[in-house]
């Protein structure tokens, strides 16, 4: 009697991010290779399996081929809700979150899911914790542009996003040169400084601001001036989406979105100029948000290269099942560590480290 296949499914949660399609390929190669496994996928993360009817493929050969190269996800990708804050709509129109996990958790069973890979940054780790709790068979892939995951040196698509924003400012150099400006370039990152700050280093920026070092606008100013001779000069400012003025906060509010529970960052390099012009800066400003720019496009190499070993590794850590843990790149190696120490602490920058340092002594700025 032939032995049945074991089944794994896999969901990509949370914000797209170059790189996604590489884990999914990298996973099914293994299993190829492996053999006596299906493969199926949910569609946007936990809800292909929720709804009705449940949207879930099988991700075959024909269905993985080539898509290491591709941005986003062939399973697409979701930010609001989840199985245990899940969005209903009451008869008078007002929406309520409800916990469906008891109900994911029963489908999974009637699906024959012997294991649950989840793609995904800091929220949707907190749901694969809470659901390896309940007992799902859960492997973790970190996943997010802005690095913030402690448990990873790098997570994929960050030097991608990297790439795309060194890429942008390297443009914007040429025309503000052109027009003795200072344009100011926004790029994402969320409560964390690594784009911001690879970004300014890689791209030569006067001034880079972090949510890491609340800046002081009157050293911004000061610094920026020392860029002009006769009203001639020009300079670039990298700002961080989450930074904010020693004594200030965040620009950010929160989403009218129903199930998306994140504030809505972005409106610093609009804020930053008016901060700039009260505090007596005369040159002429203009900004540049990148915004989901720096989601989008095809992986870049390094990128492609860890989204496909982490693919791989999440395969053998269901072989091994090494459930509840997540897989993460330390010291050049693909190792894991239990979700619950991946999720405990977040990874800002550090104001002491290296980088920031070398930073400094490129004659960066950090308004402080």
């Amino acid at each position: 009697m032939a032995k049945k296949n074991k089944r794994l499914l896999i969901t990509t949660g949370g914000g797209d991010c170059p790189g996604l399609n590489a884990v999914i390929r990298g996973l099914c190669k293994r299993a190829q290779h492996e053999g006596g496994w299906t493969i199926l996928g949910s569609v946007e993360a936990y809800t292909g399996v929720l709804k009705d009817p449940i949207e879930v493929v099988e991700l075959t050969n024909e269905k993985i081929a080539g898509i290491h190269v591709k941005g986003g996800t062939i399973l697409r990708s979701t930010t609001k809700g989840g199985p245990f804050t899940w969005p209903v709509l009451n008869p008078d129109g007002t929406w309520v979150a409800v916990d469906r996990s008891d109900e994911l958790i029963k489908r999974l069973k009637d699906l024959k899911i012997d294991a649950v890979v989840s793609i995904g940054g800091d929220g949707s780790q907190k749901i694969s914790q809470k659901l390896f709790e309940k007992g799902v068979n859960i492997v973790g892939v970190p996943k997010t542009i802005d690095n913030d995951l402690s448990s990873t040196d790098f997570s994929f698509g960050f030097q991608t996003a990297v790439q795309i924003a060194t890429d942008s400012f390297d443009k914007i150099v040429t025309t503000s040169e052109s027009h003795n400006r200072v344009i100011i370039i926004e790029v994402m990152g969320r409560n964390a400084g690594w784009i911001a700050l690879y970004t300014a280093v890689a791209g030569g920026a006067e001034v880079c601001l972090i949510p890491e070092i609340p800046y002081d606008i009157n050293e911004v100013v000061r610094r920026i001036e020392n860029r002009y001779v006769n009203g001639r000069g020009f300079a670039n400012i990298v700002v961080a989406e989450g930074a904010r003025p020693v004594e200030g906060t965040v620009v950010a509010r929160k989403s009218d979105e129903t199930g998306y529970e994140n504030l809505r960052l972005g409106g610093i390099a609009h804020q930053l100029t008016h901060q700039m012009k009260g505090a007596g800066c005369k040159a002429d400003i203009r900004e540049a948000v990148l915004g989901h720019v720096q989601r989008g496009g095809s992986p870049n190499a390094f990128d492609r290269v860890l989204a496909l070993q982490f693919g791989v590794k999440a395969f053998e850590m269901v072989l091994a099942k090494e459930f509840g843990k997540l897989v993460t790149y330390k010291n050049n190696d693909i190792v894991t560590v239990p979700i619950k120490n991946a999720i405990a602490k977040y990874n800002y920058v550090n104001p002491k480290s290296y980088l920031v340092k070398a930073a400094k002594g490129l004659g960066i700025s950090f308004g402080n």
